[in-house]
């Protein structure tokens, strides 16, 4: 088959190209150091696809929820933009990446080589105030590490029976997370943090026609009780967030909850829409919803179609997909 024609003004990047059928994690680099909820390496192979259907090479990619930052490590790593901003408005993400970006991803990678993990040794170091933004890294990296979902948001708990029985250490691979933060030092350059309200970044970026957003807002339009558990900051207001998208001059890919309210919004603002399907973390097959100006490119996929957005029966959605 043929490639696009926007995959030969792109070259470099077409060879790079996956379709998700849906997609093994296991096969995709792990480059983050968190677990996280709603994390975005199952969508990796979709966002190289995006970037590698562009018809010129991004000159920056804005992360506006940045989160684990899987999407703005992959573009940095594979080279598909020389640089990224990340947001983040989570206090204890944010300390994470404000201690990579200011040069301390040795310190927080020793760290994590030297502590003996124990439940008693995790209490304790949560139970101290950190005194600045790295040590602060490291208590998120902790929680998130020992805390049951990788849960940050406050009430969160730790592991019961964790991994093969392990409990609290069954998430816990010094070695892997260090060597996570050192490869992530090759690249720290090349990010500008932002501890930031995601949609004043979009504002703030919007006008120019040479930066691409992967958008992925950790909030649920229909379910703010979950939002409240999974997230510290889970209100957002989804009518700005469309109107930004709209006013956008470069591109953007939204990833969002297969929600009636959301796709009702995306039409409204005469943005496209498909549904792809994904594992979540109990490996029950869903759909998550995928938003652009453009998604034809996305057509070829085994299994992708377009929602019914006319219609609010359930049970109609699973009967538009692809043999």
């Amino acid at each position: 088959m043929k490639a696009p024609i926007q995959l030969r003004l792109f070259p470099e990047l077409a060879e790079r190209v996956i379709l998700p059928c849906p997609v093994n994690v296991a096969s995709i680099p792990q480059r983050s150091p968190f677990r996280y909820p709603g994390g975005k390496t199952w969508f990796v192979p979709t966002f190289r696809n995006w970037l590698s259907n562009q018809h010129s090479k991004p000159e920056l990619l804005i992360e506006p929820f940045a989160g684990g930052g899987i999407i703005s490590l992959t573009a940095l790593f594979e080279n598909y933009v020389p640089n990224v901003v990340m947001a983040e408005i989570d206090e204890d993400i944010a300390a994470v990446w404000k201690t990579v970006v200011d040069g301390h991803t040795e310190w927080i990678a020793n760290e994590i080589l030297s502590f003996h993990l124990t439940k008693e040794s995790v209490i304790e170091k949560l139970s101290k105030v950190a005194g600045n933004d790295r040590e602060k890294a490291f208590q998120a990296i902790l929680k998130n590490r020992t805390f049951h979902g990788g849960i940050l948001a406050q009430g969160a708990g730790f592991l019961k029976n964790g991994e093969n029985g392990k409990g609290i250490s069954s998430r816990w691979y010094p070695s892997t997370l260090a060597k996570r933060f050192l490869n992530i030092k090759l690249v720290a350059e090349r990010i500008l943090f932002l501890q930031k309200d995601g949609l004043e970044v979009i504002q703030e970026y919007s006008h120019r026609d040479d930066v691409v957003f992967f958008i992925d807002p950790p909030y649920t339009a229909g379910g703010k009780k979950a939002g409240r558990r999974l997230y510290r900051h889970f209100m957002l207001d989804h009518e700005r967030l469309f109107r930004l998208c709209k006013s956008i001059k470069g591109d953007f890919l939204m990833t969002y909850d297969n929600a009636d309210e959301v796709k009702e919004m995306a039409r409204k603002y005469g943005f496209q829409m498909r549904l792809i399907p994904m594992k979540n973390t109990h490996h029950a097959m869903m759909e998550e919803l995928v938003i652009g100006k453009d998604l034809v490119w996305m057509d070829s996929y085994p299994l992708v179609h377009e929602p019914i957005v006319e219609y609010k029966t359930e049970n109609l959605l699973n009967c538009t997909m692809k043999e």
